[in-house]
């Protein structure tokens, strides 16, 4: 495992980063406590007034939430 990608999220977060995958997103249809902590987390980045998801962001959107990990098994 690579412990640079395990990230604890909330469910709002995961929702959040699962809706950045999609493209570029206005800012003002998200919660921005949410993107302010994935900004922080450098999973996310604000482009002029978009929020956009990051490199880091897309690789642990693949990786998926421990959480979920524990569900599956």
């Amino acid at each position: 495992m690579n412990a640079e990608f395990d990230y604890d999220l909330t469910s709002d977060q995961w929702e959040t980063l699962k809706a950045l995958r999609k493209g570029t997103t206005r800012v003002s249809v998200l919660n921005q406590s949410v993107l302010e902590a994935l900004v922080a987390l450098q999973l996310a980045a604000m482009n002029e007034n978009r929020a956009v998801i990051t490199s880091r962001g897309r690789k642990v959107l693949v990786r998926g939430s421990p959480r979920l990990w524990d569900v599956a098994a």
